[in-house]
């Protein structure tokens, strides 16, 4: 066991002038698994980064550890993941990196496969049994599951439950809580540690946030009170003052007693008013620690149209090819007005491609598939590679109100200073968010959205939740977050 101990680690990009860390302290130990959350932008990528020196910082971070990052760089995909593997490490024996496969559910032979024909989850398996392969490093894994299926996921959180000394990235919660023992959260004002999974870690925030919010209401009526008594004692004090000089004290020259008295009842009037002007300034100053981190998630709005037919789809014993090779048994299903259909399945099995039959590209297949006449599609797709340039030639480009895609995203926590930024700058998160705020401003009949929660934060997945069950809109989706999928989904396509 050892401490990784952070001190006021201040940290900004080069050419910005916003802050990602300020004066941020906390300690975490390598014995931890630990599950890592936060908005997105909020600096998750750029701290492991920071532990793998890769930026200059103020502050200082101590620790015995030698730290790994997942997922590895892979420069020549056309080489066999052994070769990969070799070129990651020479550390790394093959007998162990077979070991962990085994642990993973997957066969030796994937080794001995050119990279770059891999799925995207044995990919993710094979770079998974490389990083566990290190002794004694502490390893920093960075959203392992992003194009892995229901089934992947469930079998890397029991490998990862079986190890410890790891930070994990994760926006999925039910992953989050079958894996980790600690939850590092970021913040709006600060970074907290927890001991405990996601679930006991949310349960905690609700709770404080709802004392805080009930707090912060009291000293406000506190205030609000005390401001009153304080205005009525400060003219009762200076009533009373007034009559100890001035015209009004002439009368009362010749009488010492009553001079006296009125002495002793000004100094009284006059301790009130600052006893009750010192209570105001605590309150206010205890205010002012309140409701820091609340996280504000403002409803979504979406303006889904009516088809005139009820039937707005179907698929009838379709089957996909890739040259000869068929990559899924015949699946059949429709869409219905109001359904939200979720394609669930392996990696692999054909849900984005006939989600692209769909939007009309051209895929080889055998079958019927119906998309009804005059129908307005919105699409959300996995990449977000060719988003480029900035918000406004963006919107212009989509036929979208620029005005109004920025207010989604301001909803979604994005800051105003990013309208200044062109999208290459934008966190994965962010640029997903660009396309669900592109969806959400337009008026469509069906949204077809392909793994839209693929580096999501937590906050705005349950935003999204709330959008769809309050709207309903007809949806057809590919999603393998097990929580959202099961809250969101009116039907299951199996494939």
């Amino acid at each position: 066991m050892s401490l990784i101990q952070v001190t006021d680690l201040s940290f900004s990009y080069e050419d910005s002038y916003d802050m990602i860390f300020e004066n941020v302290s906390f300690q975490i130990d390598t014995d931890w698994k630990l599950g890592f959350t936060g908005r997105n932008g909020r600096g998750k990528t750029t701290f492991l980064n920071l532990l793998m020196g890769k930026y200059e910082y103020s502050g200082k971070i101590t620790s015995g550890a030698a730290f790994d990052y997942f997922p590895f760089p892979v420069k020549d995909p056309s080489q066999d993941a052994i070769d990969i593997i070799a070129g990651i490490s020479a550390e790394i024996s093959s007998w162990q990196v077979m070991k962990e496969l085994h642990k993973l559910g997957l066969s030796d032979d994937v080794l001995f496969r050119p990279f770059k024909t891999l799925s995207n989850g044995e990919r993710t398996k094979v770079l998974l049994a490389a990083l566990f392969s290190q002794e004694n490093h502490f390893l920093l894994i960075d959203e392992p599951t992003n194009h892995l299926d229901l089934e992947g996921r469930e079998v890397v959180s029991r490998y990862l439950n079986s190890k410890k000394g790891f930070i994990l990235i994760s926006h999925d919660r039910t992953f989050l809580d079958s894996c980790v023992d600690h939850i590092l959260s970021i913040n709006k004002t600060d970074i907290e540690v927890q001991k405990g999974n996601f679930s006991s870690w949310y349960q905690n925030k609700q709770m404080r946030d709802e004392f805080e919010t009930a707090e912060n209401e009291r000293l406000k009526k506190d205030i609000r009170r005390l401001s009153a008594a304080a205005r009525q004692s400060s003219e009762w004090a200076d009533k009373v003052e007034s009559t100890k000089i001035g015209k009004k004290s002439v009368s009362l020259e010749k009488c010492k007693d009553t001079r006296a008295y009125i002495g002793e009842k000004s100094r009284r009037m006059q301790m009130r008013r600052k006893n009750l002007e010192r209570r105001q300034s605590r309150a206010l100053e205890e205010k002012t620690g309140l409701l820091k981190n609340i996280e504000n998630t403002e409803s979504l709005k979406l303006e889904p149209l009516i088809y005139h037919k009820d039937r707005l789809a179907s698929v009838s014993d379709l089957k996909i090819y890739y040259g000869d090779h068929v990559v899924c048994d015949p699946v059949s299903f429709t869409v219905e007005q109001g359904e939200r259909v979720c394609l669930k399945g392996k990696n692999g099995c054909g849900k984005s491609s006939i989600i692209k039959l769909m939007m009309g590209e051209d895929i080889p297949f055998q079958g019927e598939l119906s998309v009804g006449s005059g129908l307005k599609l919105s699409y959300v797709s996995q990449d977000t590679s060719f988003l480029k340039g900035n918000l406004k030639d963006y919107a212009e480009k989509c036929g979208v109100e620029e005005r109004l895609l920025k207010a989604l995203l301001r909803k979604l926590d994005f800051s105003r200073v990013q309208f200044e930024k062109n999208m290459e700058s934008f966190s994965e998160g962010q640029k997903k968010k660009v396309l669900i705020a592109r969806s959400l401003c337009e008026k469509a009949h069906l949204y077809i959205w392909d793994e839209p929660l693929n580096f999501i934060d937590i906050y705005s997945r349950m935003q999204i939740e709330e959008l769809l069950l309050y709207w309903k809109p007809t949806l057809l989706f590919v999603e393998h977050d097990a929580s959202f999928a099961r809250k969101i989904a009116t039907k299951t396509v199996e494939m």
